[in-house]
């Protein structure tokens, strides 16, 4: 551009002293129309090349990603390649035959829930990711329980049993191998106000103990009982390794977009 405009400059000074100089030669008249002519294509071709170049280089430097987020990239892919090859040597957990509870698993989502009929009652289980022992010790802060129990994988399940049109009993449950604790009972109104604070009863293990073996026999009876529980705890497992899978894509995702 800075040629162009040179070249309009020094025309515009010359060719009137031409023209005055030789009013009416042809033979000018034809050298200042090619002048014109080259000055003009000149023009075109600045504007059409000289932006797309600029163009292209812009976007060559916007769309390079930093080292860093390259060296974050491959971290992730070797990741999700030991992830992916841990989660191909699992074996595949089945569902056992007269598993009482139809499964509504939803990818993305760190629960399942169970739903089944049972008498006239509706009964639903929304059982929690795996609390997996690393072979650390537990906190000082257990409860006797716990300790007598020793450290045991175990999942937490949340059991809601409930009739048309009434209350509901709600159990916070610990399922363990072999072994299910109820942490807490309480009775929940359907209409409940969430500004009032209903009363939830003592804790469980206050209660009176044969009051605490009818209560462990009335779960047992609706279908939670250890060979339920304990197939939950290896299916929440394969859960677990398929869901960080999907977290990792979703990290990648976002770093090279």
């Amino acid at each position: 551009m800075a040629l162009a405009n040179a070249i309009r400059r020094t025309v515009s000074r010359v060719v009137p002293l031409t023209i005055r100089a030789s009013s009416g030669s042809q033979r000018y008249h034809h050298h200042c129309s090619a002048l014109f002519d080259a000055v003009q294509t000149h023009g075109d071709l600045s504007r059409k090349l000289i932006p797309r170049s600029f163009s292209v280089s812009i976007n060559h430097y916007s769309t390079k990603r930093p080292s860093s987020d390259e060296s974050l990239l491959r971290v992730i892919e070797s990741e999700i390649q030991c992830a992916q090859e841990s989660e191909d040597n699992d074996e595949v957990v089945e569902v056992p035959k007269g598993f009482p509870f139809a499964i509504e698993d939803h990818p993305g989502q760190q629960t399942i829930t169970l739903t089944r009929e049972y008498q006239g009652e509706t009964i639903s289980v929304e059982v929690h990711m795996p609390d997996l022992v690393t072979g650390e010790e537990n906190d000082d802060d257990n409860d006797n329980n716990d300790e007598e129990r020793g450290p045991q994988s175990s999942i937490p399940l949340v059991v809601r049993v409930s009739k048309k049109n009434g209350p509901c009993l709600e159990f916070g449950c610990t399922a363990y191998p072999d072994e299910i604790a109820i942490d807490s009972l309480s009775v929940k109104e359907p209409e409940s106000s969430e500004d009032q604070i209903a009363y939830e009863g003592p804790d469980f293990t206050d209660l009176d103990e044969n009051l605490q073996k009818a209560f462990h026999k009335y779960l047992e009876i609706r279908g939670i009982k250890p060979s339920t529980t304990n197939f939950l705890h290896e299916y929440m497992i394969g859960k677990d390794s398929k869901e960080y899978v999907t977290w990792l894509k979703n990290l990648k995702k976002f770093v090279e977009a």
